[in-house]
């Protein structure tokens, strides 16, 4: 690398330690990813030192279409000669075709949209329109669950150290293990508004559910006469090898969050997708929830051609067949290296590596990051390694993360400590 842009870039953590985050920045040195993304390209990024890395890690799934995509790239230049974000206030032509686009590709009927600019807004419309149109308080959700860090998502949250600083929280929600329909049973009581899920847990370590969890979860909120929010910020749109993960076990929910690949990395945007009955609630209250940003005239038209190059380029079917590649060289390398990796968990493009002691993961995303592989260890439990690529990624760049993988396991191999956690 060129002392120059050496220099660049240490100037640049400088700035970020100073003016935004000092431990972030030791964080992500201390992890060996303490790298200043500056060219982004198919499923790659570079360090402003001009290293290549596969993009692993995706900012938790925001790049479905790939690192700074050309035709999205291209659909919002060619709307940025005519249009704005658009008055929140006033109807709007780009707003109602993406509305009309989410009713057509969500499964089962649901139909009517209400947007945001990020994920937590979406559940935080989500919590609001059940408790308005049940008349109900609780919420049921999941332990390690991740669904945002605003008011009401923050409350359905998983994990004691993202709520503790800001307690008390929204009162009325009840958690349960996640996997387990008889713990929902058993929480659920005549004042349960909703149940929020995620289909598979992301940053709970893609945690995948028993088949028959959310349709059984689906029929007790039936009897209860409770709604079933399905959070599919992370599953959606083709990641796990459907459009939408919900799909796997033929679950419609009355309500879906849809966020971050939405806006293609290019353009913040959210949507919260709910039957047409719900609709009913806001007759009376019209303007009860609203968001300056959300739903922008530009956010719509980014998040159409998402959609439309998901389609066209069928990226459901690659993840799957990606998946199935990824999955055959994680069977070879949990053959060869019991004593590091433990379990593979995995639908589609949506993967979790278990390693079988915590000191490993922040070990293999140093060693990875060597080889040029970004991948990070999840925040609920650093045993477990978070793979989600883009979905664009080419045979040859599954094949080259696949060889860090083993590359980095035979070295770590070699090293002390890495019997299973006590």
């Amino acid at each position: 690398m060129s002392d120059d842009l050496n220099t660049l870039k240490q100037r640049a953590l400088a700035d970020f330690a100073e003016f935004v985050n000092p431990m972030k920045v030791r964080t992500m040195k201390a992890a060996g990813i303490d790298l200043i993304e500056e060219r982004r390209d198919g499923a790659c990024t570079w360090d402003l030192t001009g290293k290549r890395f596969i993009d692993c890690q995706t900012g938790s799934g925001i790049m479905n279409v790939g690192r700074h995509n050309r035709e999205i790239v291209e659909a919002l230049k060619k709307a940025l000669d005519t249009y704005d974000i658009g008055v929140f206030l006033v109807c709007s032509r780009q707003k109602a075709d993406l509305a009309r686009k989410l009713a057509e590709i969500t499964p089962g009927d649901l139909k009517c949209t209400v947007y945001g600019a990020g994920g937590g807004e979406a559940v935080d419309a989500a919590i609001k329109i059940a408790r308005g149109y049940t008349m109900k308080t609780e919420i049921v959700y999941a332990d390690k669950a991740y669904h945002g860090h605003t008011g009401f998502a923050l409350s359905a949250i998983g994990r004691a150290a993202y709520k503790e600083p800001f307690e008390p929280l929204m009162p009325g929600f009840k958690q349960v293990p996640f996997g387990d329909a008889q713990a929902v049973r058993e929480a659920m009581s005549a004042d349960t508004a909703a149940v929020i899920l995620e289909p598979i847990q992301g940053e709970g370590g893609i945690n995948v559910p028993p088949d028959d969890y959310l349709p059984e979860v689906r029929r007790l909120c039936d009897e209860h006469e409770a709604l079933l929010i399905l959070d599919e910020i992370q599953t959606g749109f083709a990641r796990t090898g459907r459009m939408f993960a919900c799909e796997h076990w033929g679950v419609v929910p009355d309500i879906l969050t849809l966020a971050k690949s939405l806006g293609g990395g290019l353009y913040p945007i959210s949507a919260t997708v709910f039957k047409e009955e719900i609709n009913d609630f806001f007759i009376p209250h019209p303007f009860v929830h609203l968001s300056t940003f959300g739903g922008s005239d530009l956010g719509c038209i980014v998040a159409l051609a998402v959609i439309d190059y998901i389609e066209k380029n069928g990226l459901a079917e690659h993840a799957r067949l990606m998946g199935e590649r990824f999955r055959a060289g994680f069977d070879r390398l949990t053959a060869a290296y019991p004593d590091l990796l433990l379990e593979v968990r995995q639908k589609g493009l949506m993967m979790g590596l278990q390693y079988t002691n915590t000191s490993i993961g922040p070990r293999m995303t140093k060693k990875l990051a060597d080889r040029g592989v970004l991948a990070i260890y999840t925040g609920n439990d650093p045993s477990i390694c978070r793979l989600m690529p883009p979905l664009v990624i080419t045979p040859a760049e599954v094949d080259e993360v696949l060889a860090a993988l083993e590359g980095a396991m035979r070295e770590l191999s070699g090293e002390k400590g890495l019997g299973k956690d006590d």
